[in-house]
């Protein structure tokens, strides 16, 4: 709530602002001070006293700054934000395919070694990205027929 009337008071500031730069005369922008004929020597035109516009301008450029840096500073946390209300996602859980701690003197790529008596374990399976291995040599138990010539 607090935002949107913030909000509402800088755009109000924006818009008074502009008229009263709008309504300012200029200073000595005729033709003459153009080619060196203006009345003063100094570079932005004869000096004049400070008016009520001038004032106005002044004061109303240091609203418009406060309020840029306090709408920017409520804008972090965003009340109007589509996530807001969203709850977070759960963290990853451990799958069962993910193997647990490795045991000391074992390295990660080589299955855990067994106790005497025990079968071994399945070999871990691979990830889709990685290198396929090499083919392991068994003897087959007949050899290979040949064919009739």
């Amino acid at each position: 709530m607090f935002y949107y009337l913030v909000t509402t008071l800088y755009v109000f500031v924006c818009l008074v602002l502009l008229a009263v730069i709008l309504l300012q005369q200029g200073k000595g922008g005729d033709m003459a001070s153009a080619f060196g004929g203006g009345s003063s020597q100094t570079a932005f035109g004869a000096r004049t006293g400070a008016t009520v516009l001038s004032k106005m301008t002044a004061g109303f450029a240091v609203l418009f700054m406060i309020g840029a840096l306090v709408l920017a500073i409520m804008g972090q946390r965003g009340p109007g934000s589509v996530l807001s209300g969203s709850t977070p996602p759960p963290p990853p859980s451990s799958s069962p395919t993910t193997p647990g701690p490795t045991p000391l003197g074992a390295s990660p790529g080589q299955p855990p070694a067994t106790a005497p008596g025990q079968a071994p374990a399945a070999a871990p399976a691979q990830s889709p990205g990685a290198a396929p291995s090499a083919p392991t040599q068994t003897s087959p138990a007949t050899p290979p027929a040949t064919p009739p010539r």
